[in-house]
């Protein structure tokens, strides 16, 4: 018919095609990083990676699945503990046992999930806290693993990652970089799957959702032991790049989901872009505010506080609203082409 529009189902955009660019640009500088960069920058960076990795597992469970949880301190924890035992008790090569560290997390959050999962809300929260506390005293109490002092690895095990120094930290750097993008692009393929779908239809209603036919339970454990399985791994590798665990840093509240939480929250929660937003405002401010002290944390505290009051959506929440701007579009979107 003559004038009639036509009409079209798209999910890229052109800021996520040219973003794609970008991306791939940036992830080829910074796979090159070892052979002009100083050691220092090359540590800064892989800590930006796992923790952007943390974030992004942290907002498919909050974000997407309605799973806040306060305890994914357990998996990092397991996954550090398994690859010093993996690696020293059974001599495994320690980059071998970085898998196992996964592996053995997402086997062990199944019967961690069943228990949990009969709490909702704040009880859920809560719940998953008090599992890490239990594991931390648990490991606490093996000798063999150092008990409560801590565990080092020996040089010998050391020494399998590269023969020198310099060696060790470009392969630590590599690994880090691509535990960033693999996570990244997991959780993007993942929600662009059909179980995407369906967290997507939980998050929006829950209630809605199974009278819809979508099996809740199901999907959010799915979720819930692949996140396990990939912090997990990610535990692992922190805890052999830092060659010493002990019960507290394993399981340390602080340091692997309260930050992880200030990036979500900050960034945009239940976006893909918020935790890289949110990854970078908290390391640009680390860097710049740490020689002040306390006073750090304070600031951190009052930026928390202000973004959740004045944006609840976070700063690419903001983004989003004024400009429409996709970069990881996971939604189809129903385009008009021009008339004939």
């Amino acid at each position: 018919m003559a004038g009639a529009s036509r009409f079209s189902v798209e999910r890229a955009t052109p800021a996520s095609r040219a973003f794609a660019v970008v991306t791939v640009l940036g992830v080829a500088v910074l796979a090159s990083l070892p052979w002009w960069a100083e050691a220092g920058t090359m540590r800064l960076v892989s800590e930006m990676a796992y923790y952007l990795a943390l974030a992004q597992l942290w907002n498919l469970l909050a974000g997407y699945s309605g799973l806040v949880s306060v305890g994914q301190q357990t998996f990092i924890g397991l996954g550090g503990y398994t690859l010093f035992a993996a690696s020293d008790w059974y001599g495994m090569h320690p980059l071998a046992a970085i898998a196992v560290s996964g592996l053995v997390a997402a086997v062990l959050s199944v019967p961690i999930a069943l228990a949990v999962f009969r709490l909702r809300g704040a009880y859920f929260a809560v719940g998953t806290w008090v599992v890490a506390e239990i594991c931390q005293l648990f490991f606490a109490q093996i000798p063999k693993l150092g008990g409560g002092s801590g565990y080092s690895l020996t040089t010998t095990i050391v020494g399998k990652i590269a023969p020198d120094r310099a060696g060790r930290e470009t392969v630590m750097y590599l690994i880090a970089l691509a535990l960033a993008v693999g996570v990244s692009a997991a959780v993007y393929l993942l929600l662009r799957s059909r179980h995407g779908l369906a967290l997507t239809a939980i998050r929006d209603s829950e209630v809605a959702s199974r009278s819809l036919g979508v099996d809740t339970y199901r999907t959010k454990l799915f979720v819930y032991v692949v996140s396990a399985l990939l912090t997990g791994l990610i535990g692992g590798f922190i805890f052999l790049q830092k060659l010493r665990i002990s019960p507290e840093s394993g399981f340390s509240l602080n340091d692997w989901t309260v930050v992880v939480i200030f990036m979500v929250v900050i960034g945009g929660i239940g976006t893909l872009e918020g935790p890289i937003i949110g990854m970078l405002v908290y390391f640009a401010m680390r860097e710049l505010l740490a020689d002040y002290g306390s006073w750090y944390l304070i600031l951190l505290g009052v930026l928390a506080v202000v973004v959740m009051l004045t944006a609840q959506q976070g700063i690419w929440g903001l983004v989003t609203r004024k400009f429409d701007v996709h970069l990881f579009p996971v939604r189809r979107h129903l385009r008009r082409s021009a008339p004939e």
